[in-house]
């Protein structure tokens, strides 16, 4: 049975370690409050954007661009999203998984020329740990997404699927529905549906940072967006008086590379605000673990205590005895 001391020394260990993770999960809360301003802003692009889409394919028309012709797979592109550091929970293990799992199915379809896009640290030391055909190292974006070097990204994979040294391009990144929910994702990026992802989900709590049931129950009953509420945005054929110049076809084919340039965004922001909540939840964990500790190590103390009072009060009645 371990002394008063020792005892004493671990409850001291355990209220400071529970000081570090109660505050690193204000830190996460705080950065997750910034992540989902971050999203909330780009809403507005997203909506105009995919309602002008809308528009022009439901006036239809088919727009001819080399970006969503489908052609058998020979060479194939990831782009992964993690976290540069770790205590995130699973997020990052999760993520580094669905990668070698998605690298395995293609070497099994016969596909060996793969190339990974690393944004985040962890993903990065492990793409190289195991050999794969890296192509750069974009931490930075992971801990400030940045849109112009997503552009640039977008740009270079669509220039080698235009030039035929890639055939598909996947993103694999956590979409981030609400404070206490981040889905595993695995998308296609190029070639472009870009009906398909005109349907995505859209579904996303930005604005609490309480990973309760009660504030994943809010998407259920929020009412700011008809995709919210199982509705979807009615959208009818431009009207004969409107003109488009030059023509459509020509401006369908600078929207569909910006719809593009969009989801590299998007999966970049979900991605950051998943890791926030991430870590929020493993700190709050941790907290509530620590807290379970010290209740546990405070009653076996006073246990201890207590029988040691106890031994003393019987040496003194018994030598009182002997006398």
């Amino acid at each position: 049975m371990p002394s008063l001391k020792e005892i004493k020394g671990r409850i001291a260990s355990v209220n400071s370690t529970r000081k570090i993770t109660s505050a690193m999960k204000m830190v996460a809360s705080s950065k997750l409050h910034h992540a989902q301003v971050a999203i909330q802003n780009m809403l507005p692009y997203e909506t105009m954007l995919e309602h002008i889409l809308k528009s022009f394919l439901a006036a239809e028309a088919e727009a001819q661009t080399i970006y969503d012709k489908v052609r058998p797979v020979k060479r194939a592109a990831l782009v992964v999203f993690s976290s540069n550091s770790s205590l995130c929970g699973g997020f990052n293990a999760n993520t580094i998984k669905m990668m070698q799992k998605v690298v395995a199915e293609y070497r099994e379809q016969g596909i060996s020329d793969i190339e990974v896009y690393p944004v985040g640290r962890k993903v990065y030391e492990k793409a190289m740990k195991l050999g794969y055909n890296v192509q750069g190292e974009f931490s930075a974006l992971a801990d400030k997404p940045n849109v112009s070097q997503c552009i640039d990204i977008a740009m270079e994979l669509g220039q080698k699927f235009a030039d035929g040294q890639i055939d598909k391009v996947e993103l694999i990144y956590h979409h981030f529905k609400s404070a206490g929910s981040q889905v595993l994702t695995r998308k296609t990026f190029l070639p472009i549906d870009v009906e398909e992802e005109l349907e995505r989900d859209h579904e996303r709590d930005l604005t609490s940072v309480i990973a309760t049931k009660e504030s994943q129950e809010y998407l259920k009953r929020r009412g700011e967006r008809p995709e919210a509420r199982g509705e979807r945005e009615e959208v009818k054929p431009l009207n004969d008086n409107f003109i488009v110049e030059p023509d459509m076809d020509t401006v369908l084919s600078q929207l569909i590379p910006k719809l593009a340039h969009l989801m590299l965004y998007t999966a970049l922001l979900d991605s950051n605000a998943s890791e926030h909540a991430a870590r929020m939840v493993a700190m709050q964990t941790a907290t509530d673990n620590a807290d379970e500790l010290l209740r546990q190590l405070n009653l076996q103390y006073n246990k201890s205590r207590q029988q040691a009072i106890t031994n003393e009060l019987l040496d003194i009645v018994g030598g009182s005895v002997n006398n």
